[in-house]
């Protein structure tokens, strides 16, 4: 299992700034294998966290993306036919509890509802995976650990039956000083105009009150920096990076592009 599972371990350091305190609980709550969930708005560093921890634990990361077609089945596994017939073939959830791998189930909320009712007999004492298709209950092995993340902003919420079985960390988009620290050091623009970035992105934000359903992540402004130090004009990074993701209705992208305009 150890050979099947190198792909899964995380080569190098992850950029990634520490905020607060997320990472000594993060140590604390896998010393004693509590699940985690990892909540903030899109964009805002969940997924470069996990990863970050991953390469510090030394431990194998094995991911789900999670969307709408996200069924029990893709986490746990399936029979599959073969030239030899048929066979079980492991999820990813299945490979990590038996490896000991940490199992991050990103933006869960999406995935159907069957989902979250496989996971609940991992997070508590029993630490064991039903493998009803394969008439097997797998015991997770010790080092495994659940970790997930959802966007409690986004229309759909998770339930409370579920959210209470994990520990939380929060995360929100950090300090305009880390944050311009981030975008220049992922995207390769000078810190100058990392920190025009971080300031558009500051204002898309404010703009929720206008009927914007979420502001410029930090990936968004990485995106259209990225975009600037391949030689594109900021203003017109920004506006596809930025302003013409962020929304399609056409007050508020008038109103993207206007403040696009006035940063750059």
């Amino acid at each position: 299992m150890t050979g099947a599972m190198e792909k899964y371990f995380i080569a190098a350091d992850p950029y990634y700034q520490t905020t607060g305190e997320e990472c000594m609980l993060f140590e604390a709550a896998y010393t004693q294998r509590l699940p985690v969930l990892l909540k903030g708005p899109t964009g805002c560093g969940k997924t470069r966290f996990i990863e970050y921890m991953a390469w510090r634990l030394k431990r194998p990361l094995v991911t789900v993306a999670c969307n709408d077609d996200t069924t029990a089945a893709d986490l746990t596994g399936r029979w599959l036919l073969d030239s030899s017939g048929t066979s079980w073939q492991d999820g990813p959830l299945t490979l990590a509890a038996r490896s000991g791998a940490i199992c991050y189930l990103d933006e869960l909320v999406e995935a159907r509802g069957d989902t979250t009712v496989v996971i609940h007999p991992l997070t508590d004492t029993r630490r064991v995976l039903p493998l009803d298709k394969n008439n097997e209950i797998v015991q997770a092995h010790p080092d495994f650990m659940l970790v997930a993340s959802y966007n409690p902003n986004a229309h759909k919420h998770l339930k409370s039956s579920t959210r209470q079985r994990f520990c939380a960390l929060e995360f929100h988009y950090p300090s305009p000083e880390i944050e311009a620290a981030i975008v220049a050091h992922e995207s390769g623009v000078a810190f100058e105009m990392a920190t025009r970035l971080v300031a558009l992105g500051k204002r898309t934000r404010r703009l929720r009150e206008q009927g914007l359903e979420e502001g410029a992540s930090t990936r968004m402004l990485v995106y259209a920096g990225q975009l600037i130090s391949k030689g594109v004009a900021p203003l017109l990074a920004c506006r596809m990076a930025i302003a013409t993701p962020l929304s399609d209705d056409p007050d508020v992208g008038a109103a993207l592009l206007a403040t696009v305009d006035a940063s750059f």
